[in-house]
């Protein structure tokens, strides 16, 4: 639901030929009354905001003239966002706050490609890698400081990092905050800094890291693994390691999904007449009977000889595609063989094959591969 967004005029007070002057002076008075800073009352800050937003627009001669002319639409498509807020403001005024700069901060996340093989994706492994990362220092426990060594507040900011000057401003008389150029922010001096990580309070380190790859991985899917990116800074938590994958081809599989197809090449004597033959499957050989008349591109289907559903309880099929192989360099004697053959078989007409809507479907590649 949008929310209703007020006539800035009406937000600042001034009517709409209100000069510079004019609504310098409205937006003065009315960003003292309702600064967060001064003013205790939850809905002082979003006040603040739109205060500030109204005036954004209206000090700029341009954006006045199209907000005047179309009204919120033609300012950024009736969308605001894209003006300073509270935040933009709060910081020309005052300064970012150093508290909120070395507040603890997450570390960063960090992705990984894996290599599987066809079959470690289908029925799942346990894989060892190695990752470069940043972690914290194990000498002195992130601390910066050597152990046992010595730590004095900051005397400049009296150990808050900050540094606090009153100026006129915009405002009146305003607090800006600054970090302390002292100690950097830290509130404090590290007298022996750790010799191990030079007083960063992190390194860089080659670990080895573990995985369980579920059966049925696909290479769109990524396995997150919590904590395992770079630690944080000022004491934040690392972040998180996605672990993605890259897996194999097969020799004669393909993978369709939770199927594998496989492409059985027959002769053509054993198309005509039928046989019983023996096809591989991801659990072993499996035998299977070819009717007489078996057509290329004929499929059987293996039920549950495919792969294991990843997010599931049901394994997919293996479907069997033939492939009649016409002979090559017939010897003179199997030339006249077929010739003979031929001469007791019908015709076939080609008119008829054209007729057959699905005639062409029947040479597209009926799999991946």
């Amino acid at each position: 639901m949008t929310t209703h967004k007020r006539d800035y005029y009406e937000v600042l007070g001034v009517s709409r030929n209100a000069s510079d002057g004019d609504l310098k002076k409205a937006f003065r008075k009315l960003a003292f009354e309702y600064h967060p800073d001064r003013n205790k009352d939850p809905s002082a800050e979003d006040r603040f905001k739109e205060i500030n937003e109204a005036y954004q627009i209206l000090s700029d001669r341009e954006k006045r003239a199209e907000y005047d002319q179309f009204g919120h639409a033609g300012i950024n498509g009736g969308n605001s966002q894209g003006f300073g807020g509270f935040s933009d403001i709060f910081d020309s005024f005052f300064g970012a706050s150093t508290r909120q700069r070395n507040a603890p901060q997450k570390g960063a996340d960090l992705q990984y490609q894996m290599t599987l093989e066809f079959d470690e994706a289908v029925f799942g492994t346990e894989k060892e890698f190695d990752i470069n990362r940043i972690e914290s220092c194990a000498t002195c426990r992130g601390s910066k400081s050597k152990p046992g060594g010595k730590v004095e507040n900051c005397t400049s900011c009296g150990g808050s990092g900050e540094v606090r000057r009153a100026q006129r401003s915009l405002l009146g008389r305003v607090v800006q905050v600054t970090e302390c150029h002292s100690c950097r922010g830290e509130g404090k001096f590290i007298k022996e800094p750790c010799p191990d990580c030079r007083g960063q309070g992190r390194q860089r380190n080659r670990r080895t890291i573990a995985v369980t790859v579920p059966p049925g991985i696909e290479e769109e899917t990524q396995i997150r693994l919590s904590g395992e990116g770079e630690q944080g800074v000022q004491g934040g938590p690392p972040g998180d390691l996605y672990v993605g994958f890259k897996i194999k081809d097969h020799n004669f599989f393909v993978r369709d999904g939770i199927n594998i197809n496989f492409r059985l090449p027959l002769s053509i004597v054993q198309a005509s007449l039928g046989d019983k033959v023996t096809v591989p499957t991801l659990d072993g050989d499996y035998e299977i009977t070819i009717p007489p008349g078996t057509q290329s591109g004929n499929r059987f289907r293996l039920s549950g000889k495919g792969v294991a559903q990843l997010r599931g309880n049901r394994r997919g099929d293996q479907i069997v595609f033939v492939d009649v192989r016409v002979p090559q360099n017939l010897s003179n004697d199997q030339i006249k063989i077929i010739e003979q053959l031929g001469d007791t078989l019908p015709n076939i007409d080609i008119k008829e094959g054209l007729g057959d809507p699905g005639f062409f479907g029947k040479f597209k590649n009926p799999f991946k591969g």
